[in-house]
């Protein structure tokens, strides 16, 4: 650990941006490790009495499973029904037997190899916002998701060494239609960026079309694909105790070709989950485990992550909350949960805040500790997420990516060797001298501490004199220059042809059915 850290820091800063002068001061593309252990919260007796209410529940209330492919193969597999309702029961030795074939590690294939991901062991990966409805920046203000700001935020995200992976549609480009929007949206994945990306799973059709633009995108062959997990699905279950018909889908259609699904219940305590912690963790993880399981009876071996999302409601308006103290809380708990099955974890950056402040800033710094400490192997909505999700930020963007560069750099440690502890420099300088000439500062000064991409260090006098910027200026102007330096990644010109073809044909037949 220590020689690698010491040859990375002195590699010094990035060559592999996309971008140029604009983030001339970010780090090396490096997938982070998190050597440090994680935090556990709860006692050993209370991770057991959490399994068996979760069991308990699994076994005694069951989930309504709403579709009828998922229930023949979950009777199959031994589940129970129960009569005259579409609700099942499972054994909780159904459950774990089922558990132990899930991979604890695995690699996610990226179009460019030298972005592929570890899931699980000690790495970390952090994704962009996903999912917003509206986006907003300083200049343009809050609007409804529009493709152009789409594409921008995925310049963004192959901009950033700091950003591994999209995590799904940055913000949701209303102006095309659904019918048609996935091809468009995935395809700009495929030829804007070359890390790996999301699809969401919404009709079996959709799962099938996005399938194929990952295997365009890599330019292999289905039997390739199908031994390389290329796409990764979040699986949302409808909390309290329901799988839906897309949701159930979308394990089939991702499961059975052994690609990632997320499985990662909404539960908001006091609204779709008890109000107390331990009752909400008991009802995530008997939803997460029953979808995981699934999982395995579609496909043993297929791999899945453990989603955590609990958190809690503000009890005088009903509105989520993010991170809080019981955000911290149940991310750690939750991570010591998916350790107990030996199942990787995915957490989130997240905020409530309406706009780029301090409770936005502090909310996001807690729940990225919340998920650190609970051993997060996958971070979704790592930059860019706003009003409990409702909003993607540009500034904000910058500034998460900022906070997960300082994250990376504290997951590296520090090196102790006769080097690092500078005896000789000491014994020159000697009491009441200063380092700041010694040959030991001058051979390490230039890397030896992170500079933040956004933060002014300018004394009060120099900084007024500059017009007095805060960290929401600094932000937008940051953006824009990074957009305005952008470079799309090399794309071999018969994928980029093949990947054409194959949207303007399904385009032509009407995508997918939809309600408009």
């Amino acid at each position: 650990m220590s020689a690698e850290h010491h040859r990375s820091r002195k590699r010094g800063r990035s060559q592999l941006t996309a971008s140029g002068q604009a983030l001339a001061g970010q780090l090396p593309w490096k997938q982070p490790r998190n050597r440090f252990p994680p935090v556990n919260v709860l006692s050993e007796a209370q991770l057991v009495r959490i399994h068996d209410a979760s069991m308990d529940i699994l076994e005694q209330v069951g989930l309504e499973i709403l579709n009828d492919e998922a229930r023949r193969i979950m009777l199959k597999a031994g589940a129970e029904v129960i009569p005259a309702n579409q609700r099942l029961r499972f054994d909780r030795a159904l459950i774990m037997e089922c558990l132990r074939t899930v991979p604890e590690s695995f690699i996610l294939h990226a179009r460019n190899p030298a972005r592929n991901l570890v899931i699980g062991q000690d790495y970390t990966s952090f994704g962009s916002v996903a999912s917003a409805p509206n986006a907003s920046s300083l200049d343009g203000g809050r609007r409804t998701g529009r493709q152009s700001d789409y594409r921008d935020f995925l310049r963004l995200v192959q901009s950033f060494n700091s950003i591994h992976f999209m995590g799904g549609y940055p913000v949701e480009p209303v102006d095309l239609h659904p019918s048609i929007r996935h091809l468009d949206c995935l395809a700009d994945c495929v030829t804007l960026t070359d890390k790996v990306f999301h699809a969401y799973s919404l009709g079996r059709q959709r799962n099938l079309d996005a399938l194929e633009i990952t295997r365009i995108g890599r330019g292999i062959s289905a039997q390739q694909l199908e031994q390389e997990p290329s796409l990764f699905t979040i699986i949302n279950s409808n909390s309290p105790l329901k799988l839906d018909e897309p949701m159930l889908q979308g394990i089939i259609e991702m499961s059975a070709r052994n690609q990632v699904i997320c499985l990662t219940p909404f539960t908001l305590a006091g609204a779709m989950a008890p109000v107390t912690l331990a009752g909400a963790l008991a009802q995530q993880n008997a939803e997460a485990l029953c979808g995981i399981a699934f999982s395995q009876m579609v496909r043993p071996g297929a791999p899945a992550i453990y989603g955590g999302f609990t958190s809690n409601v503000d009890m005088k308006s009903g509105a989520p909350a993010f991170g809080t103290p019981e955000y911290m809380l149940a991310a750690h708990a939750s991570g010591q949960l998916a350790r107990h099955y030996r199942i990787p974890f995915r957490s989130s950056n997240v905020s409530a805040s309406n706009t780029v402040d301090a409770q936005s800033a502090y909310e996001s710094t807690l729940a990225l500790w919340g998920a650190i400490g609970g051993g997060c192997h996958l971070l979704m909505h790592g930059a860019g997420w706003m009003e409990g999700g409702l909003c993607a930020s540009f500034e904000k963007f910058i500034i998460d990516t900022d906070l997960l560069q300082m994250l990376s750099v504290y997951l590296e440690g520090m090196v102790v060797d006769d080097d690092t502890l500078a005896l000789d420099a000491v014994r020159d300088v000697g009491p009441g001298g200063h380092y700041f000439g010694t040959a030991h500062t001058m051979a390490r000064y230039r890397n030896a501490f992170y500079a933040p991409l956004v933060s002014d260090w300018r004394n009060f006098e120099s900084w007024t004199e500059a017009g007095r910027p805060d960290t929401f200026q600094r932000a937008n102007r940051l953006y824009q220059q990074i957009l305005q330096e952008y470079q799309p990644p090399a794309l071999d010109q018969g994928i980029r042809d093949e990947l054409a073809d194959f949207v303007v044909r399904r385009k032509a037949e009407g995508g997918v059915a939809t309600d408009y």
